[in-house]
C-alpha cells in the first residue's frame, strides 16, 4: 500500500491511522530483534551481549523519526496515549514513509483490534470513541480477508511452537557444525641422513626420498547454551582420523596439519567451557577442557582452520600453545578496559583431574604442566589490531609443550633435562592495509631454562602474511605466508644447538566458497631445513581441504 493510499484512509477517521503504530507491535519488529538474537547467540569465541526485545513505546516522542510537523503526528500521539499500540522498532524508530503490503496493514490492523478488546473486556469501553469504532468496523470489512488469513496463520504457528518445544532437543541450545574431507601428501626430499639420530628424530633409517599420501576427515558438533541471552556453555563433539603424517619423514612436526586431530573417528569430549559476564567490562571463562586460545585473542587473519592456513605453523603464535598437554584445564577472563583497550588472562593447567601424588611428572591443578599467560590488545580502529603478550610456563618434561619440532633443550655433557621453564614474550599485529588486503605479523621470544641443570635456550619464531579477499569471486580468501619456526637462536650453560642450520615456511593456499555452506582448499607449503638440518633439505606438503559448516 502506498503512502498516499495511507493518507486517504487517515482522512476517514482518526483511528484509521492505527495502521502505521500497530504494526510495529507485530512482525516486522519482533522477526528483526529475534533474528539479531539469534545471530548473537551464534557468535565465537567470547559471547558478545544480546539484543532485547523493545516495550511499547508509551510517548511518541520516543521514535527518534517522528516530528511534530508530521501529517500523522496528530494520530500517532492519540494512539500512543488513549490505546497504547504503538512499538518501535529495536533502535527506537518507527519508518512511516516506507511503503507497505494489505497483509502488512492487516497485521498491524489486528494488533490494534486485540488492543482495543482488552480496553472493552476490562469495562473500559468508554474510552473508545464512537468514531474510532465505527472507522475500525469499516476497516475490518475492508480488510476481513486479510485478518482470516492472518489468524489462520498465528493459530498454525502457535501449534508448530507448541510441537517443537514438546519435541526438541533444547529451547536453549544452537547446534553449529563442521566437517572436513582431505587429501594431503608430504614429501621429506631426504636424500641423506644426518648421523645423529637425535637430532633427526629418524633411528636406522638410511632410505631416501619418501612421500606419504592420506585421505582423512574431521567432525566438529558445537552444543552452545544460553541461559541468560549472555552466557554460553559450549560442549563439543569431535570424531577425526587426521595423523600427523609428517611424522615417520624427515620433516617431522615442521609439517603438522592446522585441522590435526586422531580419535580413531570415535567421538570424544573435545571441548567443554562455560562463560559468563560479570557487569558490563568482563567476561570470565572456565573450562574443564579447553585452551588458552579460547581467551586470548589469535590475531591472525589467516588463522582459521577450516577456511584459511592448513599448516599447524601458520596458524597460532607459538605462545598460545605452551604447555599444551591434554586434557587441558583453563581459567580466564576478559577485561574490557576501554572501546579500543582490553586486558585478558588465562591460567591453564594439564591433567588437572589427575591427583598425580605418586606420579613423577605431577598431577592437579598446578603439578602438571602449566602456563600463565596475559595479553594487552589494542584496537584503535577496524582495520588495526595490536597486541603484546607474556606467558610463564612450565612442563615437567624435556619440552615447551607447543607440538612443535625441536622445542626441547638439548645439552653438550648427555645429562638428560628434566623438566623445563619457560618465559615467553610476543606480539601480533593484524593491519588492514585495504578492504580486501590485511597483513598479519607475529613474533615470539621464549627464554627456557632447565630445571635440573645448568642450560638455557633461547627460542625465537616469527611469521608474515598477505591475504586477499574477494580475489577471483565473492568470499574467497587467497593467502601468502612466509615465517621462521621455533629456532634455537642462542644457548648458555650446558645447552648446545651446534650443528642446526635456521628453518623457514613458505606457504600458499587459496580457499574457494562454492556455497554458503562449501568451501575448496587447494594449499601448499614448503619447510627449508626441517628440524633445523640442512641436510634434510626441503620438504613439501600438498592438500585439497573441502569444508562443510551447518
Amino acid at each position: 500500500m502506498s503512502t498516499q493510499m495511507f493518507k486517504s484512509i487517515y482522512r476517514a477517521g482518526s483511528m484509521s491511522a492505527l495502521l502505521a503504530a500497530s504494526l510495529m507491535v507485530s512482525g516486522t519488529a519482533k522477526a528483526e530483534t529475534e533474528s539479531s538474537v539469534i545471530r548473537t547467540m551464534s557468535a565465537d569465541p567470547i559471547a558478545r551481549p544480546m539484543t532485547t526485545a523493545q516495550n511499547n513505546v508509551t510517548s511518541v516522542s520516543q521514535l527518534s523519526d517522528v516530528r511534530p510537523t508530521d501529517w500523522a503526528f496528530t494520530a500517532l500521539q492519540s494512539l500512543v496515549e488513549r490505546y497504547g499500540c504503538i512499538a518501535g522498532y529495536p533502535d527506537r524508530t518507527y519508518r512511516g514513509q516506507r511503503a507497505m503490503t494489505r497483509f502488512e496493514f492487516a497485521a498491524g490492523l489486528n494488533a490494534c483490534l486485540d488492543k482495543i478488546n482488552e480496553i472493552i473486556s476490562a469495562g473500559l469501553a468508554d474510552k473508545v470513541s464512537t468514531e474510532d469504532l465505527a472507522a475500525l468496523q469499516r476497516l475490518q470489512e475492508e480488510f476481513a480477508a486479510e485478518l482470516a488469513t492472518l489468524r489462520g496463520r498465528v493459530d498454525a504457528l502457535e501449534a508448530r511452537t507448541t510441537r517443537l518445544e514438546a519435541q526438541q532437543f533444547s529451547t536453549t541450545t544452537k547446534l553449529n557444525a563442521s566437517v572436513i574431507f582431505a587429501v594431503s601428501g608430504a614429501s621429506d626430499d631426504r636424500t641423506s641422513f644426518a648421523p645423529n639420530a637425535t637430532n633427526t628424530g629418524i633411528a636406522g633409517n638410511t632410505t631416501g626420498d619418501r612421500t606419504n599420501i592420506t585421505f582423512s576427515n574431521r567432525t566438529r558438533l558445537n552444543f552452545d547454551t544460553s541461559f541468560t541471552g549472555r552466557d554460553r556453555l559450549r560442549a563439543r563433539l569431535e570424531a577425526a582420523n587426521v595423523p600427523n603424517n609428517t611424522a615417520a619423514l624427515g620433516i617431522g612436526n615442521s609439517g603438522r596439519l592446522s585441522f590435526e586431530a586422531d580419535t580413531g573417528n570415535s567421538f570424544t569430549l573435545g571441548r567443554l567451557f562455560y562463560q559468563f559476564p560479570i557487569g558490563n567490562a568482563v567476561t570470565v571463562y572456565i573450562a574443564p577442557l579447553g585452551n588458552t586460545d579460547d581467551v586470548l585473542s589469535r590475531i591472525n587473519a589467516v588463522e582459521s582452520e577450516e577456511q584459511a592456513t592448513v599448516s599447524r605453523f601458520a596458524r597460532y603464535n607459538p605462545i598460545l600453545r605452551l604447555s599444551q598437554v591434554q586434557p587441558f584445564a583453563v581459567f580466564g577472563a576478559r577485561i574490557q578496559l576501554s572501546p579500543q583497550g582490553r586486558l585478558e588472562l588465562v591460567y591453564g593447567s594439564g591433567d588437572a583431574a589427575q591427583p598425580g601424588v605418586d606420579s613423577p611428572t605431577g598431577g592437579g591443578l598446578f603439578g602438571d604442566a602449566h602456563v600463565l599467560a596475559a595479553q594487552l590488545v589494542w584496537e584503535p580502529s577496524r582495520n588495526f589490531t595490536l597486541g603484546i603478550s607474556y606467558a610463564n610456563a612450565y612442563n615437567p618434561r624435556n619440552s615447551l609443550g607447543t607440538g612443535f619440532t625441536q622445542e626441547n633443550i638439548r645439552t653438550s655433557n648427555g645429562v638428560a633435562v628434566a623438566d623445563v621453564r619457560s618465559n615467553t614474550v610476543a606480539g601480533n599485529l593484524v593491519w588492514g592495509i585495504t578492504p580486501n588486503i590485511d597483513l598479519s605479523v607475529w613474533g615470539a621470544f621464549i627464554f627456557a631454562e632447565a630445571g635440573n641443570l645448568n642450560a638455557s635456550t633461547t627460542f625465537t619464531s616469527w611469521m608474515a602474511a598477505l591475504s586477499f579477499k574477494d580475489l577471483f569471486s565473492r568470499s574467497d580468501l587467497a593467502g601468502i605466508i612466509f615465517g621462521q619456526p621455533l629456532y634455537r637462536s642462542s644457548v648458555s650453560g650446558n645447552a648446545t644447538s651446534a650443528g642446526e642450520s635456521t628453518p623457514y615456511h613458505l606457504e600458499f593456499f587459496y580457499n574457494y566458497r562454492l556455497s554458503r555452506n562449501i568451501s575448496i582448499t587447494p594449499a601448499v607449503f614448503f619447510v627449508f631445513n626441517p628440524n633445523s638440518l640442512s641436510v634434510n633439505g626441503t620438504a613439501t606438503v600438498g592438500v585439497l581441504r573441502t569444508t562443510f559448516t551447518f
